[in-house]
């Protein structure tokens, strides 16, 4: 009986991954072991060009965490955040989240590029931007999950979706919560994958209104620390540099760890929607904050679950999409 049960979840997997190259069974979803025929060497590969990637810009790890971000609030995870202009789509590239500001789309091209050398048109561009974000966490010092593969690649690109979902920095609390729970995400994961924000850089146009114009009221946000304050005032000023940067987590920007909450605590966390999550007046968020700033353990647990979760934000399965050869466009 075993013997049998083990040939029958072999031949599953194969006809999954290797035969049809399609989720052949869409009610089972997305599974760790997509490409364990089809293509072995996909996990050792993703690793191995971002292991270079980020040796050369430890920055380079959030780029790309926020590059699966970016694609799974519009459309789902279909890679449509890679999508180039051309005579059919208009790039999401050029969205206000993400115009002048997203990076990394390089480092996609290198890892597709080694993975159609050795198994061609067979990983997805969705499923990469996955396994990259995962092992950029990895590489940073942050929490190993398995990462559910399967996806495919969308045909489309939506500059509007991306305009209206993504959250803004200066988002209040309540903008923050509604446009997660469009994407079927709760509270808990707000605060975790907001966590992602202990790595990384911001551009001075993101937090200036926080420096200067809080609530329009042409004052600094008080919930400021008085020397963190001072110092962002020292990189961004009233009138130009708007792409001086400052870390997210000043205390360890190249860091994956649990210094984000414990900056947020004392007044230091950069972004507007980095401090509601404290001072929102949601005690659930309030919670939170507190906790993963006490445990680091508990915030890894989370934020490994709660990219698990939103990885499986609509994703394309069966035989929707395709199975791009170049990330930047359509086959």
């Amino acid at each position: 009986m075993a013997s049998f049960k083990l040939i029958c979840s072999f031949l599953l997997v194969v006809l999954m991954s290797s035969c049809f190259q399609t989720q052949a069974f869409p009610g089972l979803g997305l599974i760790p072991e997509f490409y364990q025929f089809s293509c072995p060497q996909a996990n050792e590969i993703v690793m191995s060009v971002l292991e270079n990637a980020i040796a050369k810009d430890p920055r380079m790890a959030a780029s790309l965490l926020r590059l699966h971000f970016h694609d799974c609030f519009v459309q789902g995870c279909d890679a449509s955040v890679l999508l180039d202009d051309s005579k059919t789509i208009v790039s999401e590239k050029n969205s206000r989240p993400n115009k002048n500001s997203l990076r990394g789309f390089e480092v996609i091209d290198e890892i597709k590029a080694k993975l159609e050398q050795v198994c061609p048109h067979t990983v997805s561009c969705a499923d990469i931007l996955a396994l990259a974000a995962r092992d950029s966490t990895v590489l940073s010092g942050g929490p190993h999950w398995e990462v559910p593969l399967g996806r495919r690649d969308s045909r489309t690109a939506s500059l509007r979706i991306s305009n209206t979902n993504i959250p803004a920095p200066n988002s209040t609390i309540q903008t923050l919560i509604t446009k997660f729970k469009q994407q079927g995400l709760d509270e808990e994961d707000l605060v975790a994958l907001s966590g992602a924000h202990t790595i990384g850089m911001a551009r001075c146009a993101t937090f200036r209104q926080r420096l200067y114009n809080q609530n329009g009221k042409n004052q600094p946000d008080v919930t400021l620390e008085k020397n963190y304050y001072n110092g962002l005032k020292a990189v961004c000023p009233k009138v130009g540099g708007d792409n001086n940067i400052s870390p997210l987590d000043v205390s360890s920007p190249v860091r994956f760890d649990n210094k984000y909450f414990k900056l947020i605590l004392w007044g230091k966390g950069l972004l507007n929607s980095d401090e509601v999550l404290l001072t929102g007046n949601v005690k659930k968020t309030m919670e939170l904050v507190r906790i993963y700033a006490e445990n680091e353990d508990l915030f890894f647990h989370q934020f490994a679950n709660s990219m698990v979760k939103m990885g499986n934000i609509n994703p394309l399965i069966g035989f929707k999409g395709e199975i791009r050869k170049n990330c930047r466009r359509v086959n």
